[in-house]
């Protein structure tokens, strides 16, 4: 199995709402910026931009669920844990699990389609990609 691919966020108060908490709709952009570290660091430093543009590769969303466990505030790092748990013939599947000070903040499921980008029609995984993404793959 690979290492763990851990994504920090560092939580600014211009993150949080009136509670002293991270604002709800943070948490859903902090995982997606994880998901997007996580291709960059597989992929030679190409996120979700170079799929697109360089390699016509687009992987727009079909599902995403968050359930929150403990409020995110500014006081630790966010330590994104950020892996694929499936890959399909024309879907991936990511989870990323939000903790601070080794508390679980929150646990997301998000899956992806493999689109042909300059068609937004759907695509099987592309094998090089499909390469890179399955010694990845890990138990939610």
């Amino acid at each position: 199995m690979a290492d763990p691919f851990i994504h920090p966020v560092n939580v600014t108060w211009g993150d949080c709402d009136p509670a002293r908490i991270a604002y709800t709709a943070r948490l859903p952009y902090f995982a997606l910026d994880a998901i997007n570290a996580w291709w960059e660091a597989h992929l030679g430093g190409d996120g979700w931009f170079q799929m697109e543009i360089d390699r016509n590769v687009g992987t727009p969303f079909v599902s995403l669920a968050m359930e929150f466990r403990s409020p995110v505030t500014p006081r630790h790092t966010l330590m994104c844990d950020t892996f694929p748990t499936r890959l399909g013939d024309k879907s991936i599947s990511f989870a990323v699990n939000g903790s601070q000070d080794s508390k679980l903040c929150f646990e997301g499921r998000f899956t992806c389609v493999f689109t042909i980008a300059d068609q937004f029609r759907s695509q099987p995984v592309p094998p090089d990609l499909r390469a890179i993404v399955e010694p990845h793959i890990r138990a939610k």
